[in-house]
C-alpha cells in the first residue's frame, strides 16, 4: 500500500494525516492543550481506595483522577494464572494500596468524557521496533507477525541481544520490527535501556503528584508508530519541524531519511490532499459509499452502532444480489471510517439482512481483510441471530468528533429540538399552571407576556389563537406575545407585566 505522512504545523496546532492511495486513514490533531496523555509515566497519589470495584483513584495531575484496577497493578502475588483457584484468592485492593500512597502508573486510555484517564503499573517504554516492559521478563512478538520462521528468528535474536546488554526487563516485538536487522534492534534496545534509567533517576525526589516521562511530540510519535516499508514520503510543511524530524530519524530510523521532503508549495498541503474535505464528511453521521448506498455511524456513550442501507444502489440481476454487493463494498469501508474517525468500544454492525450464508461468509471475510489494515487491536464476531455482527476496537483516546466538537448547546447532544407544536403545548401549560400557583400564594397581580421565538408565536397567533383566547377568558388575564430573535426552537419565557390601564 503507498502511502504519505502529511505533518501540518502551525502556532495553534499540529496535524498529522496518513493518507493512503489518496484516502485520509488517520487524522490526529494536537492543540495548545496537548494531543494525548497515553503512554505518559506519572508518579501519583492515591486519592480513594473502592474496595465494591476493587480500584483505585489516583490523582497524577490531570483535570480528574485516574482509575486504576486491582488487575492492572504489577504485584508478583495477584494473577499468576486464571483458574478458578487463583481468582479466589487474588488479593482485596486494600491489600495492594492504601490511601496517600505514592505510586508510579502509566496512563493506558485518555480521559474521554467525563471519565478519568485509564491507568496501570504495569509499565511500557515504546520505540521504533521494540517495546520495553521493565518489570517483566519475558519476550513476546506482535501477534500481527504471523510468519512462524521470522517469529522464532525475533525471539532468538531478541534473546541474544537482551544477554549482551545485561537486561532483566521484558521486550515485545512490534509489528514494524519485523525483517529489522540484529543491529537495529540492539540499537532500539539500548535506547530503551538508557530512557528507562533517566525514568527512574527522575522518580527519585519526585513528589507525587508529577509527570516522570512524557511521550514524544505528536509529529514524532506519529513518525514512530505510523512510517513503515509502505511509506512513499513524509511532507512537512514546517522548515523548523522539518530539521527536527530530520534529526530524529537520523539517529533512530535512518533509512526513512530520503522519505522525509520540506513542503513549500503555495497550496495548503492538507488542501492538496484533499484532507480538509475528508475530515469534514468524517464528522457527519452518513457515508455515501460510490455505489449509491450509505453507511450510518451513529456514536453512543456505550457503544458505536453502524448501519447498511442500499440507498439507490440497484445495480444487482436480484435482490439477493444487490443486497449482497451492497454488503461488500460497506464491508470494506467501514474500517476505514473507524479509523478515520477513531470510534472504538463495542461496534455494531448492521448489515442488510442475506438469506445466502455463503454470502454472509463472503461478507464477514472481507471485513475481517479490511481490518488489517489497522494497527489497533480488534475482534471480530460473526453474524448473530439477529444478524448482526459486533466487533470491538481498542480505544486509547478521544474520537475525532469528541476532539473537534462539542455537544449542541441548542439541543444538549441529542441532535432533536422541540417542534413549535409541542413548544405552544408547553407554553400554555406552563402559562396555566403559573397562574394556579400565584392564586394559591395570592400573588396574581398584573398581566401576563410570553416571549419566544417567531415560529412559536405564529403558531400562537394562528393555529393555537383559539387555545391561547380560552386561557386567556379562564385567568380573566391578557396574554402578550413578543418575538424574541435571539430564542432557540423550544425556548421561552412567560412574565408578568404591568396591566395595561384601560
Amino acid at each position: 500500500m503507498a502511502e504519505e505522512l502529511l505533518i501540518n504545523v502551525n502556532p495553534f496546532e499540529t496535524r498529522v494525516a496518513l493518507v493512503a492511495h489518496g484516502l485520509l486513514q488517520e487524522i490526529h490533531l494536537a492543540r495548545a492543550t496537548g494531543y494525548s496523555v497515553t503512554g505518559n509515566i506519572y508518579l501519583g497519589k492515591v486519592e480513594r481506595i473502592v474496595p465494591g470495584m476493587q480500584a483505585a483513584f489516583v490523582d497524577v495531575g490531570l483535570a480528574r483522577p485516574g482509575f486504576l484496577h486491582a488487575r492492572d497493578i504489577d504485584s508478583p502475588r495477584i494473577f499468576q494464572n486464571d483458574d478458578d483457584d487463583s481468582r479466589k484468592h487474588k488479593p482485596d485492593i486494600r491489600d495492594l494500596l492504601h490511601d496517600g500512597q505514592a505510586v508510579l502508573v502509566q496512563v493506558e486510555k485518555d480521559p474521554i468524557a467525563s471519565k478519568g484517564a485509564r491507568l496501570s503499573t504495569q509499565l511500557a517504554l515504546a520505540s521504533k521496533y521494540l517495546v520495553l516492559m521493565p518489570n517483566e521478563s519475558h519476550i513476546g512478538i506482535s501477534q500481527r507477525i504471523d510468519d512462524e520462521n521470522e517469529r522464532e528468528r525475533l525471539r532468538t535474536t531478541l534473546a541474544a541481544i537482551k544477554e549482551a546488554q545485561n537486561l532483566s526487563g521484558g521486550i515485545i516485538a512490534r509489528t514494524a520490527g519485523e525483517r529489522a536487522s540484529q543491529e537495529h534492534l540492539a540499537q532500539d534496545l539500548k535506547l530503551l535501556s538508557r530512557l528507562w534509567e533517566r525514568v527512574n533517576a527522575r522518580v527519585q525526589g519526585a513528589q507525587a503528584p508529577s509527570l516522570i516521562y512524557e511521550e514524544l511530540p505528536l509529529h514524532t510519535r506519529m513518525i514512530r508508530d505510523l512510517v513503515g516499508p509502505d511509506t512513499d514520503t513524509i511532507f512537512i510543511d514546517d522548515q523548523d519541524t522539518f530539521h527536527r524530524i530530520h534529526h530524529y530519524v537520523d539517529e533512530y530510523i535512518p533509512e526513512y531519511s530520503d522519505r522525509l521532503q520540506c513542503y513549500g508549495e503555495r497550496r495548503p498541503l492538507f488542501e492538496r490532499h484533499g484532507v480538509e474535505d475528508e475530515v469534514a464528511r468524517a464528522l457527519e453521521p452518513k457515508v455515501t459509499l460510490k455505489s449509491g448506498g450509505s453507511l450510518v455511524i451513529e456514536q453512543t456513550e456505550a457503544m458505536i452502532s453502524i448501519d447498511v442501507n442500499t440507498g439507490g444502489f440497484l445495480g444487482g440481476h436480484s435482490l439477493e444480489e444487490t443486497v449482497f454487493r451492497a454488503n461488500m463494498e460497506a464491508a470494506a469501508a467501514i474500517p476505514r471510517q473507524l479509523r478515520l474517525r477513531n470510534l472504538g468500544g463495542i461496534i455494531v454492525i448492521d448489515f442488510i439482512d442475506m438469506e445466502d450464508e455463503e454470502h454472509q461468509r463472503q461478507v464477514l471475510r472481507a471485513l475481517e481483510k479490511a481490518v488489517e489494515a489497522d494497527p489497533a487491536r480488534t475482534r471480530l464476531e460473526g453474524f448473530s441471530s439477529l444478524g448482526l455482527v459486533q466487533m470491538s476496537r481498542k480505544r486509547t483516546r478521544e474520537s475525532l468528533a469528541q476532539s473537534m466538537c462539542a455537544p449542541c448547546g441548542h439541543c444538549n447532544g441529542t441532535g432533536l429540538v422541540r417542534t413549535p407544536e409541542s413548544t405552544c403545548v408547553e407554553v400554555l401549560r406552563a402559562l396555566s399552571q403559573d397562574y394556579q400557583a400565584r392564586c394559591r400564594n395570592k400573588s396574581v397581580e398584573g398581566d401576563y407576556m410570553i416571549r419566544a421565538p417567531e415560529a412559536v408565536v405564529d403558531r400562537l397567533l394562528d393555529e393555537d389563537a383559539e387555545h391561547l383566547a380560552q386561557l386567556s377568558q379562564t385567568i380573566q388575564r391578557e396574554i402578550r406575545i413578543q418575538v424574541e430573535p435571539s430564542y432557540l426552537e423550544g425556548q421561552f419565557d412567560i412574565v408578568l407585566v404591568q396591566p395595561v390601564a384601560r
